[in-house]
């Protein structure tokens, strides 16, 4: 048999099998590193104003529709009703994205400054790439494969739409860009999001001074007693300074926009 007859193996980077494997597992997380890196650069992307969030949070319309239904059909009016009053958090969300992606528009230089970005998933995610997309505004969603909740939402700049298997290195992304993070209303996702960047800012292991935004004094109050954790010693009282909490679309515009040209103007790129 000549050797033309056999089929020439595959290249290593084209092996699909090794590349699946254990072995190329710091391939993969290089991958996580270096292709998201390339398309901020390739989009002028300079850094990020992230906003976290509960991924069950339904739009105004959704939630009107929903309880409507409700009615029609026999179904939970309390929750219902319950989701159509959680609502106000996206249709905020929504809006204070638009506007910031607006003020970020307006500055002038050819990089692209303070780009609304999230997780690419639905609710308050989706609201906020809505309002970055409808203010007409690039914006950033870093998706993750998850069995359930996580789909994208159409909104994310398709540009700017990814998709990470390694939940550190999405987390990388969400803060090595960033100037500033918002957290509305959210579960476990976002409460793990908060923490671990207050981990990193009360410990000195972020290099960079990064605003973050507490919206929604009901939840937030109710939700965290941080006044408990320094009774009890945990933190101490200079830590609740560390972070600000913001109740309204023009409260919250006011802070970040202020925070943003008294820390990060002068400071454009990516650092941690």
């Amino acid at each position: 048999m000549m050797a033309d007859d056999f089929d020439n193996p595959p290249k290593a980077y084209e092996n699909k099998e090794f590349l699946k494997s254990s072995a190329s597992r710091p391939l993969r997380i290089m991958a996580e590193f270096f292709e998201p890196e390339d398309r901020f650069e390739r989009y002028n992307i300079s850094d990020t104003v992230v906003f976290f969030g509960s991924a069950r949070i339904k739009s105004h319309e959704q939630a009107e529709a929903a309880l409507a239904a409700a009615k029609r059909h026999g179904g939970d009016l309390d929750v219902a009703q319950h989701d159509l009053a959680m609502s106000r958090y996206y249709e905020e969300a929504r809006e204070l994205a638009s506007r910031l992606t607006q003020w970020s528009k307006s500055l002038k230089g050819r990089q692209r400054r303070f780009v609304v970005c999230t997780g690419g998933g639905p609710g308050i995610m989706e609201a906020a790439n809505r309002g970055a997309s409808e203010a007409g505004g690039l914006n950033v969603g870093l998706n993750i494969t998850l069995p359930h909740e996580q789909s994208g939402n159409p909104w994310t700049s398709r540009e700017l739409n990814f998709q990470f298997h390694y939940f550190f290195m999405r987390k990388f992304w969400f803060a090595y860009p960033a100037k500033a993070v918002i957290i509305f209303p959210g579960g476990f996702g976002t409460m793990d999001e908060f923490f671990e960047l207050m981990t990193l800012i009360t410990t000195g292991k972020m290099g960079k001074t990064l605003p973050v935004f507490l919206y929604g004094a009901d939840y937030w109050n109710e939700i965290i007693n941080f006044d408990a954790m320094v009774k009890f010693g945990t933190i101490s009282a200079g830590e609740l300074e560390k972070f600000n909490r913001v109740n309204t679309t023009d409260e919250a515009f006011a802070a970040i926009t202020e925070a943003l040209e008294q820390v990060a103007m002068t400071h454009p790129g990516t650092t941690l």
